[in-house]
């Protein structure tokens, strides 16, 4: 008989790892980093290719997870573009300080 898998035990969000960003349980890897690949039109396969260590199950419940919470996760995808952004334009200003 095979192994049933409880897909809700598949995204966790804990405390002090990842920001306390839902993740894919059992690894770094934040659903909004899935998101964004899933964006750029990568398919489950192709993100497994990336990241081997992942399964199937692992990716498509990021995927669902995304889809179902969209906005709370563009809202942190966009709060890091803008972080990002920020830091960016300082260092860029920084540099301009020093020939």
């Amino acid at each position: 008989m095979p192994t049933i898998t409880d897909i809700g035990t598949l995204i966790v969000s804990t405390p002090g790892t990842c920001g306390g960003r839902p993740r894919i349980a059992g690894t770094r890897i934040s659903i909004a980093q899935i998101a964004v690949w899933h964006k750029q039109a990568m398919s489950a396969e192709e993100i497994i290719e990336e990241i081997p260590y992942l399964t199937l199950a692992q990716v498509y419940a990021a995927f669902s997870y995304y889809h179902a919470n969209r906005d709370e996760i563009e809202t942190d995808l966009a709060a890091e573009a803008a972080e990002y952004q920020r830091l960016e334009a300082e260092y860029t200003m920084g540099k301009q300080d020093y020939p």
